[in-house]
């Protein structure tokens, strides 16, 4: 039995085809076994209440997505790498107040290193 479930929103894999980078192709294929959380309109407006509330800047329409989708689906963490708009100390309060306000859960939001295991743990 699993300890964890993945899931990815449609979000992430349009985020990785966009360009042309070093290692694409593998992280492609690396989400492509995960579940897909489904787009909803409650993902779009709570996205959208991220932008208005200036938890997200505007031009930064991935980032309040990707934080939608998270709190809307109720997962435990968001995995990501991006310090400066979601695993941000700074804005967690932010995002807790807003969610209570909408009645959400607030996951919480790690870079892989955080949840990095020595071996032998």
């Amino acid at each position: 039995m699993p300890l964890y479930n993945c899931y990815v929103s449609e979000n992430v894999f349009i985020e990785l085809r966009e360009g042309d980078w070093p290692g694409q192709q593998e992280a492609l294929e690396l989400i492509a076994a995960l579940k897909i959380l489904p787009a909803s309109q409650e993902v779009r407006a709570v996205a959208g209440r991220y932008i208005t509330e200036k938890l997200v800047p505007d031009d930064m329409v991935g980032d309040a997505s990707h934080l939608a989708y998270a709190c809307v689906y109720e997962v435990d963490f968001l995995l990501t790498w991006n310090i400066r708009h979601l695993a941000n100390p700074n804005k967690q309060q932010h995002l807790v107040v807003i969610n209570r306000r909408l009645g959400l859960m607030t996951p919480q939001i790690v870079t892989p290193e955080m949840l990095w295991k020595e071996a032998g743990s």
